[in-house]
């Protein structure tokens, strides 16, 4: 994949548009981007947690799923928006620790067709252990063609 620069407006951007809704409301943040990768990070709180004190499965696919989103975002040009079509997550072991950081890039990028993979960590006493494999495949759809009615979102 060619190397393209991102401007500095377009990252913030998208670094801003990545906090928002229901990601707020998980604790995400961004933390990195450049072309065809990003990276977020989210500080576990006691609600993150699932019965048994690990980190809930729920959490970590909704970090993969939504930075790897944002990988594809970055090598989209303005005017597009990223939805994901597809994606499937190995949780490898339990997570437990005090954050959990994402690495997403870009592994084919298509023009309308883009997959990408994350990689979830959980960031422990010890440094960071990987917990979380996904591969996610995402589509990109020009703004004008994305209606809240869905019979007209995708007529041609």
């Amino acid at each position: 994949m060619p190397f393209h620069e991102i401007t500095p407006a377009r990252l913030s951007f998208l670094k801003d548009d990545y906090e928002r809704g229901f990601i707020r409301f998980c604790g995400l943040r961004a933390v990195g981007a450049e072309w065809g990768r990003f990276e977020s990070m989210v500080s576990i709180q006691p609600d993150h947690r699932q019965q048994d004190g690990f980190i809930h499965a729920g959490l970590m696919a909704t970090m993969a799923d939504h930075t790897a989103g944002y990988s594809a975002f970055t090598i989209v040009p303005e005017g597009f928006q990223i939805l994901t079509i597809e994606f499937k997550i190995n949780f490898l072991r339990p997570a437990f620790g005090e954050a959990l950081v994402c690495r997403s890039r870009v592994i084919r990028e298509g023009r309308q067709v883009i997959v990408s993979e994350s990689e979830v960590f959980d960031v422990r006493e010890n440094g960071q252990t990987l917990v979380a494999k996904a591969m996610v495949t995402l589509m990109a759809v020009p703004q004008e063609r994305l209606s809240r009615d869905e019979s007209a979102a995708f007529s041609s």
